[in-house]
C-alpha cells in the first residue's frame, strides 16, 4: 500500500482562468507545462511530501452540465472573522453562491469561475493544521464500502467509518483530510473533478495498478496511448489517476 493522493485534478473550459482563481483563492503560484494545462502549487511543491495536495486544471472542450461534482474541495478558517473575510475574497475572485440543499448550515457553498462547488468551512478545530484546503470531499451512496476500498488503496490512516461518513489521512497526520460523505444521487455525468493518486519511488507502477483491480477498481482510458498515467475508476465509479512518478 504506497499510493496517496498528490492532486486534485478539474478539467475547465478556460484552464488559465480557473486556475488563477484558484491560485489567488489558495495563496498558491501557477504555473503550467503548457497549453492546456495550469498547475497551481503551494511555494516548494514536493509531490513526496503529505502536507498538501495540488491543483491541475485541464483544459476540455465540453462544458460543465448542471449537475452536482461528485467531488468537491473544503477550505479551512481560523475563525468567523476569517471566514466571512474569505468569502468576501472569493466573491471579489469570481465565486459565486450556490444552492445545492444545504440548507442552514454554517458554512457557505460557493462555486468557482466555471460553477465547481466548494465549501468555505466555520472554523473547526480538527482542521486547524491542514493548511488551506481542509479536506478533499467525495460523494458516495455507501461510504464503508469506499473506506474498505480506500483503506486498502491508499498509504493513508482510516480516522473514521459510520453510515453516513468515512474519512481518512495521510499516515502522518499532516495535510487534507479524504471524507466520503452519503448521497443518493448516483453517477450521470463524467467527473469533473477527480483524484490523481502517487506510488512511492520504486514501487512497480503496473503492479499498483493490477493491486486496485484485484480490489475492484476498474481501467479507464481506453485507446489513450502512451500517457504517463493510468486512469481508473473506484468501486462506486469515482475516477481517478494512477501518475507515473517524474525525477
Amino acid at each position: 500500500m504506497t499510493l496517496r493522493p498528490v492532486l486534485v485534478n478539474i478539467k475547465a473550459l478556460d484552464d488559465s482562468a480557473v486556475g488563477r482563481f484558484w491560485a489567488e483563492a489558495l495563496g498558491w503560484e501557477v504555473s503550467g507545462p503548457g497549453p492546456g494545462e495550469t498547475n497551481v502549487r503551494p511555494a516548494g511543491f514536493d509531490r513526496r511530501d503529505p502536507a498538501t495536495v495540488g491543483i491541475d486544471v485541464v483544459a476540455v472542450p465540453e462544458p460543465r452540465t448542471a449537475a452536482k461534482n461528485r467531488v468537491h474541495l473544503d477550505l479551512a478558517t481560523a475563525s468567523a472573522a476569517h471566514q466571512a473575510e474569505l468569502v468576501a475574497r472569493l466573491g471579489a475572485l469570481g465565486a459565486t453562491p450556490v444552492d445545492i440543499g444545504q440548507g442552514d448550515v454554517p458554512w457557505t457553498v460557493l462555486a468557482d469561475p466555471e460553477g465547481n462547488e466548494f465549501c468555505v468551512l466555520e472554523p473547526r478545530e480538527v482542521y486547524r493544521d491542514t493548511g488551506p484546503i481542509a479536506a478533499v470531499v467525495v460523494d458516495c451512496a455507501d461510504p464503508r464500502a469506499m473506506a474498505r476500498f480506500w483503506d486498502e488503496a491508499l498509504d493513508w490512516t482510516l480516522h473514521e467509518v459510520a453510515d453516513d461518513r468515512a474519512v481518512l489521512r495521510s499516515a502522518e497526520g499532516v495535510g487534507p483530510y479524504l471524507e466520503f460523505l452519503r448521497n443518493p444521487d448516483a453517477k450521470t455525468v463524467p467527473d469533473r473533478v477527480r483524484i490523481d493518486l502517487l506510488h512511492c519511488p520504486g514501487d512497480d507502477h503496473e503492479a499498483e495498478a493490477a493491486r486496485l483491480r484485484a480490489l475492484g477498481a476498474t481501467d479507464l482510458d481506453a485507446g489513450r496511448g502512451d500517457v504517463p498515467w493510468t486512469g481508473m475508476s473506484d468501486p462506486e465509479g469515482h475516477d481517478f489517476r494512477i501518475l507515473t512518478r517524474r525525477p
